[in-house]
C-alpha cells in the first residue's frame, strides 16, 4: 500500500506541472494549424507514463527492494520492457512522425487543406480537438485512437499500482496491438483524407456574409441550400457573398470546391449581452 501511494504521488509530481503548463501554453501539443495534435498528445502521455514507471521502479529498488540485486535475473522488474512497453510506446511515436510527414507533404503539394484554427474566447484549445476533424466534427478514427490508448494506459497504471514492488506489470505481449493497430488506422486516415474545403468560421455584416476556412479554390457557396455568388479575398482566402433575401440566422453554410463538399457549418449570430437595469 505504501509503495502504491508513493507511486501515485510521483505520478502527480510528474503529470501535474506538465498539465498546468500545457493548459496555459498548449503550443507544445498543437499542430501547424494551431489545433491540438492527437498524435503528439498521445505520444507525450505514453512518454510520461513510461518515465513514471521507470522512476517508481528505481525508487522502490533503491529503498524497499534491496538495491542492485532487485534488478537482476531473467524475471526482474524490467524484464518486459523490450517486449511489451517499448512496442506500446513505438506505435504512437511512429504515428506522430509519419502523420507529421504525410500532412506536411500533402499541404505543400496542395492535396490537403489545413486552415488555421479559430481563436477561442479563453485562449485555450478545447480537448475535443483531440477527437475532432478540422471542421470541429467528431472523427471516428481519432476517437478510436484516443479511446483505445486511454484504456491501455489505464490497464498499465492500475496493474502497476496493484503490485508496485513487482516492477513492470506482466501484461501479454499482444497488448501492443491496442496502440499499434489504432496508430496504423490513424495514419491511413491521414493519407486517405480528401482535400475537402474546411469552414472554420463565419460572420455577417449588413447584408454580406464572410466565410473563413481553407481549400476554397474555385469554390461555390450555398446558404440554406441556395447558391450565392462569391468573391475570394486574395489576402485571407475567405469568401464574401451577399445574403439571400429569404435567409435568416441560423444559417447552414456549405462550400464546394473541385467537386468536394465541406461539412455543413451552422452560423448563429453572437448573443447580445443583456443591458443592466438602472435602479431609481
Amino acid at each position: 500500500m505504501a509503495s502504491a501511494l508513493c507511486a501515485l504521488l510521483l505520478l502527480a509530481a510528474l503529470a501535474g506541472p506538465l498539465c498546468l503548463r500545457l493548459r496555459r501554453h498548449p503550443a507544445f501539443v498543437t499542430g501547424r494549424d494551431g489545433r491540438l495534435s492527437t498524435s503528439t498528445a498521445l505520444a507525450l502521455a505514453w512518454t510520461v507514463i513510461l518515465v513514471w514507471l521507470l522512476l517508481a521502479i528505481l525508487g522502490y529498488g533503491l529503498t524497499a527492494g534491496g538495491g542492485v540485486t532487485y534488478f537482476r535475473g531473467a524475471d526482474g522488474p524490467l524484464s518486459t520492457l523490450a517486449t511489451v512497453y517499448l512496442p506500446l510506446l513505438g506505435g504512437p511515436y511512429v504515428a506522430l512522425i509519419a502523420a507529421k510527414t504525410v500532412v506536411g507533404l500533402r499541404v505543400e503539394h496542395g492535396s490537403l487543406a489545413k486552415p488555421a484554427a479559430p481563436p477561442t474566447a479563453s485562449g485555450r484549445r478545447p480537448l475535443r480537438e483531440l477527437i475532432a476533424n478540422d471542421s470541429g466534427r467528431t472523427d471516428l478514427v481519432d476517437l478510436q485512437y484516443v479511446t483505445l490508448n486511454a484504456i491501455t494506459m489505464l490497464y498499465v497504471v492500475l496493474f502497476f499500482l496493484a503490485d508496485a514492488g513487482a516492477g513492470l506489470p506482466r501484461l501479454p505481449e499482444e497488448i501492443w496491438a491496442l496502440t499499434g493497430a489504432p496508430a496504423g488506422a490513424y495514419l491511413v486516415n491521414k493519407i486517405a483524407t480528401r482535400a475537402n474545403p474546411v469552414i472554420t468560421g463565419a460572420s455577417v455584416s449588413g447584408d454580406h456574409l464572410t466565410v473563413e476556412g481553407g481549400g476554397f479554390a474555385d469554390a461555390r457557396l450555398t446558404v440554406d441550400g441556395t447558391p450565392v455568388p462569391t468573391r475570394t479575398d486574395p489576402l485571407t482566402g475567405s469568401l464574401t457573398a451577399p445574403l439571400p433575401p429569404q435567409a435568416h440566422p441560423p444559417l447552414t453554410l456549405v462550400v464546394t470546391a473541385r467537386g468536394l463538399r465541406s461539412d455543413p457549418y451552422c452560423y448563429e449570430p453572437p448573443a447580445i449581452p443583456a443591458q443592466p437595469t438602472r435602479s431609481r
